[in-house]
């Protein structure tokens, strides 16, 4: 058992925190959001996340797990603190860490003893090292800052902890590695790797791991436009290659783009990065463009089938969230798709099974919503599909067709066989696919 505080409690915090409390350590989470703390002491976490509110009622009930506002007094009594705070994108792309620096300096301050700070937000190469110099100032003990960047996926991010693909550990200190290896090795049953690198090692990993992923969806994303323009499907494209064991399948499903808190701010960021150091990533610089322009395809496949106008049209709009099995909107290709609709004088009727309060929030009374998926159908020229929710695969495809005034979809996901749709009598238009049109 070992005392441990984590600084913030967004995704990559909160999970941290109820998932250590789950193997019997001492946990507690600090924020200084007053009104988050209070919902999380009642059992009641801010995000929508599978298994979490579970294993967070449980360790509050254990006592394991608690909450507070003071990291000071948090911190005092802690053998290991993580930071778990954003890093968000400054103008030019790169890194802010001045959250990062400001949370490291508040814990070097209220240290009672020696202590190790590990650092789980994504920062950019050389961040700890500086931290460790900026803190000695500020505290008269031995604070080691190590690297131990995070690999959550949203929808799977308590599974993906609790079983990791590898933990990374950055740090020149053996006794700082050795103690974070123990607080990981309940987690490594299934013999994945905890692996020692240098911190420097470490923090590049992270964002050379997600500029890998992101590029595999921009790649398959500029197949599919090849694709649509050849009268060739992509899925038969996609199979092909990913039989391939050096390339599988992972990653490579044709869509509307990524989204959420880290690809779109983390390639831009390792782009800044190489900048910074003399090193053009042009490819990378591609992955980008390529991601931005994505849902701007779907939003003019539409403009094409309506005549070149879509002012004065409704829509139904199925899935907002960025991916399924959250409710984050973060950077959500939906948005786009929301935003240009509405910029054309479109009207819009949302449903998202999880994500609509947070939609409510963010557009208040210029859409309408939804708590049925078939509900947003009503007065609708056509369908909008952006995220890939289980409930929207196997759809009453003869409901669809007697709601919609034209029976449109457009399918930002290929989540159905062309077949399939063009016996149903509906118009069908998906990412790298001929278009299927009735008659």
């Amino acid at each position: 058992m070992q005392k441990i505080t984590v600084v913030g409690t967004g995704y990559v915090g909160l999970v941290t925190g109820v998932c250590l409390a789950d193997t019997g350590n001492r946990v507690r989470c600090v924020d200084l959001d007053a009104d988050k703390i209070e919902k999380l002491r009642a059992g009641a976490p801010p995000i929508f996340e599978p298994a979490l509110t579970d294993l967070l009622t449980a360790n509050l009930a254990a006592g394991r797990l608690s909450f507070g506002t003071d990291s000071a007094e948090a911190v005092a009594a802690a053998d290991v603190v993580f930071i778990c705070v954003d890093t968000p994108p400054r103008a030019d792309g790169s890194a802010d860490t001045s959250r990062l620096e400001e949370a490291a300096q508040a814990v070097a301050r209220a240290a009672t003893g020696p202590c190790v700070i590990a650092i789980k937000s994504t920062a950019p190469v050389g961040t700890a090292a500086q931290i460790e110099r900026m803190i000695a100032a500020h505290s008269a003990h031995r604070l080691t800052v190590v690297s131990n960047p995070e690999f959550l996926k949203e929808g799977s991010a308590v599974e993906d902890f609790q079983r990791p693909d590898r933990v990374i550990i950055g740090s020149d200190d053996a006794a700082a590695a050795d103690r974070l290896r123990a607080i990981y090795e309940p987690f490594v049953r299934n013999k994945r790797p905890i692996l020692l690198v240098s911190r420097e090692a470490a923090e590049l990993v992270k964002y050379a791991a997600n500029s890998y992923l992101a590029m595999r969806i921009s790649y398959i994303n500029q197949i599919a436009e090849l694709c649509g323009r050849l009268g060739v499907d992509v899925d038969d494209v996609r199979r092909g290659i990913g039989c391939d064991d050096r390339i599988g399948n992972e990653f490579l499903y044709p869509g509307i783009g990524y989204g959420g808190s880290c690809f779109p701010k983390d390639i831009p960021a390792l782009c800044a990065l190489g900048r910074a150091q003399g090193v053009d990533l042009p490819l990378l610089d591609a992955v980008h463009r390529v991601n931005v322009r994505q849902p701007l395809l779907l939003l003019e496949a539409a403009r094409a089938y309506f005549g070149g106008r879509l002012s004065g049209r409704t829509f139904a709009l199925w899935g907002v969230a960025f991916k399924p099995r959250t409710d984050d909107l973060r950077e959500a290709p939906a948005l786009r798709i929301i935003d240009g609709l509405l910029t054309e004088g479109a009207a819009l009727c949302a449903h998202d099974p999880r994500a609509l309060p947070n939609l409510r929030r963010a557009y208040g009374d210029k859409l309408r919503y939804a708590d049925d998926a078939y509900d947003a159908l009503k007065d609708a020229d056509a369908l909008f599909i952006c995220t890939e929710w289980n409930e929207f695969r196997a759809p009453d495809f003869a409901r669809l067709r007697a709601a919609l005034r034209r029976p449109a979809i457009f399918d930002g996901r290929n989540l159905y066989a062309p077949d399939q749709v063009r016996s149903a009598g509906l118009d069908y238009f998906s990412i790298g696919r001929v278009p299927v049109r009735r008659g």
